[in-house]
């Protein structure tokens, strides 16, 4: 039995905003870690958090939150590991600050996601890729450092994909997302611009899923990332859904295997062995759901407590080899709670003494 440890100081960036309010709930009695300050922007500044945040969650605002005073966005907050949910514009310029000065930075934000010498992490697909800090210490000189989680379309395809790549090889994937209006932050879209309506456009996303895709399933080599080769083509819609993305994924593989195979691979899918085990790590990161009409993000966002991706519909493909649906909970696993996992797994691997 793992003995009971210290819990470690936390801050959160971009406190106030949709995501950052959720890292506050996810992080709220986390067994490793304690909210020691939040930070928003100047007008949050100097009030206390219940004060500054319109709270949207559906639990209470934790206690533990409410009364801290709101700080601004400097590297002088009482914490070493700190979560970003700033706008990918502020994170740009704020990020690297307080890795340079020692924190362990958690960041949702796209602003570093494609830097070579910045870890793009899922642990269950690609927790080998931490090998980057050493490259990125080096080069830039920081004294902490900064590990980025993916998009949140982009979470539920790699993870759906990984066991397949792995034991088949993937050449080439189209991709076509549903996401949820949560995506878009808060307030979001307005009322008549998304109810009876689909909009076939979300800027940037399309790159982003087509990028990250490749690079969270690529190669470590020594301490440098190799994206994979597959070709990869993505179509985002945005669609009236509060919470949950879906993703219908058509995909070419190298070895032909048949639909049993496929589904035996999603079924036994575990990611590595971690130890010690991350408190935020589902035992089974994917749900195979053998309804002929699921997932469904209504029915299925919230498995394993929206850490779990759903996946379902495997089928046999007329054009490519075989194509699925995928469901993920954009602001869980898509976003705070991938975060929060990327932390549990620098502090379980010794990043943060290191």
């Amino acid at each position: 039995m793992e003995a009971k440890r210290e819990k470690v100081p936390v801050a959160v960036l971009g406190a106030t905003g949709a995501v950052g309010q959720r890292f506050v709930q996810l992080l709220s009695d986390h067994p490793w870690f304690r909210i020691s300050a939040l930070a928003a922007s100047e007008q949050s500044a100097g009030k206390t958090y219940k004060e500054s945040c319109a709270w949207l969650m559906s639990t209470p605002l934790p206690d533990e939150a409410a009364e801290l005073v709101v700080r601004p966005a400097e590297p002088d907050l009482e914490a070493k590991i700190v979560f970003s949910a700033l706008p990918a514009e502020l994170a740009q310029k704020v990020e690297p600050d307080f890795a340079a000065t020692g924190y362990l930075v958690c960041s949702n934000s796209s602003a570093y996601r494609m830097e070579p010498d910045v870890p793009l992490i899922i642990p269950e697909v690609n927790a080998e890729h931490l090998r980057m800090l050493e490259k990125q210490k080096k080069s830039r000189g920081w004294e902490g450092g900064l590990v980025t989680s993916p998009n949140c379309t982009t979470t539920g395809v790699a993870l759906a994909m990984k066991p397949i790549d792995d034991a088949f090889g993937i050449r080439k994937v189209i991709a076509v997302s549903m996401q949820a209006v949560s995506g878009a932050g808060y307030p979001g879209l307005p009322y008549l611009d998304i109810q009876d309506n689909v909009i076939p456009f979300i800027a940037g996303e399309e790159e982003k899923i087509e990028q990250e895709s490749r690079l969270l399933l690529g190669k470590i080599r020594g301490d440098s990332r190799v994206a994979a080769d597959f070709q990869i083509s993505a179509q985002s819609n945005r669609v009236p859904v509060s919470n949950g993305h879906t993703v219908c994924l058509s995909i070419e593989l190298g070895r032909k295997p048949s639909i049993d195979e496929v589904l035996e691979q999603l079924h036994a899918f575990r990611g590595p062995v971690i130890e010690p085990a991350l408190p935020s790590m589902p035992a089974v990161p994917l749900v195979v759901a053998e309804e002929p009409d699921r997932p469904q993000p209504r029915r299925d966002r919230d498995a394993g407590d929206g850490m779990q991706v759903t996946v379902g519909r495997v089928r046999a493909c007329p054009v490519l080899d075989i194509r699925l649906v995928a469901c993920v909970h954009n602001t869980v696993r898509g976003a705070a709670g991938g975060a929060i996992l990327n932390a549990e797994l620098l502090v379980g691997q010794g990043y943060l003494d290191s």
